[in-house]
């Protein structure tokens, strides 16, 4: 019993090791064939609503779904007996997303059209940042999230005053244009200045009016300007940042309080005062 349970245990560990781990070659390896297996099971729905290509090709793209809905059921039992606390996982985001994986085409069975939910295995390319744990890439993700965080505020303030501003526009748009130019209530006013500042422009209302020509004309020119404002936020802290971290730390930390992360010609350390 014992020496079932040692190759268990054994089996186990080789494959938490495989599954889970992302710094040895087999587990890079198993995370790139996953990725893989994602991608093309996310391609298969696509050519599945292609009504041309899925007439001619439905029995196989139906056993290449069986396949990888196989692949992603042994992977999602594997991940469970390969770890000490399987609840942990099984209520985790990334476990409630691999199970939702492998349930589309076991409950097609019993209902029609469910396999369409297939497309939800498309979330689980959210993997890939798991696999690009390099510490270059790591680094890089690090600065744009604080860069991020750092613009919330500001971005925030942009949003409200991009709110404030559409409200008004698209209300005196109502008034100028009224129902006759589309414009036959404020939240679709609203709507079009929306559309209209973010340059998508679908054209399904436009003003006839001169003077309604002339404030699009004057919204379609602050779209351009407005576009160009979250990113130069955005790439302002990023540089900034990019900018602190360049400047020298000292080695040891504070023999008072033990912070480090000094700039390197700092006298004084800068959580307590005591001289460095």
């Amino acid at each position: 019993m014992e020496r079932m349970k040692s190759k268990f245990d054994t089996f186990r560990q080789k494959v938490n090791i495989i599954i889970y781990g992302t710094n040895t070659a087999y587990g890079r390896l198993f995370d790139l064939v996953l990725l893989g297996v994602i991608v093309v099971s996310a391609i298969i729905v696509m050519l599945e609503t292609v009504k041309g290509f899925d007439q001619k090709y439905h029995v196989e793209l139906i056993v290449l779904e069986w396949i990888i809905t196989i692949f992603f059921t042994l992977e999602y039992i594997l991940r469970i007996i390969s770890i000490k606390k399987p609840i942990r996982y099984i209520f985790s985001f990334y476990g409630i997303i691999d199970l939702l994986a492998t349930l589309p085409m076991y409950l097609s069975l019993f209902f029609a059209g469910a396999s369409v939910l297939s497309i939800l295995r498309a979330v689980r390319l959210l993997r890939l940042f798991k696999i690009l744990k390099h510490p270059k890439f790591s680094n890089q993700s690090s600065h744009l999230r604080e860069a991020l965080i750092a613009s919330k505020g500001k971005i925030l303030i942009f949003m409200y005053f991009m709110l404030v501003s559409s409200v008004i526009i698209g209300s005196l748009m109502y008034v100028v244009e009224g129902k006759e130019g589309g414009f036959s209530s404020i939240p679709i006013s609203i709507y079009w200045t929306i559309v209209t500042l973010t340059t998508v422009g679908y054209g399904d209302i436009s003003p006839i009016t001169p003077l309604g020509q002339a404030i699009a004309s004057i919204v379609m020119i602050m779209g351009y300007g407005i576009i160009a404002v979250p990113t130069g936020i955005v790439s302002a802290e990023f540089a900034s940042f990019n900018v602190k971290k360049s400047i020298p730390e000292r080695v040891n930390p504070c023999h008072n309080c033990g912070v480090d992360g000094h700039e390197f010609n700092a006298k004084y350390c800068y959580n307590c005062g005591e001289a460095l």
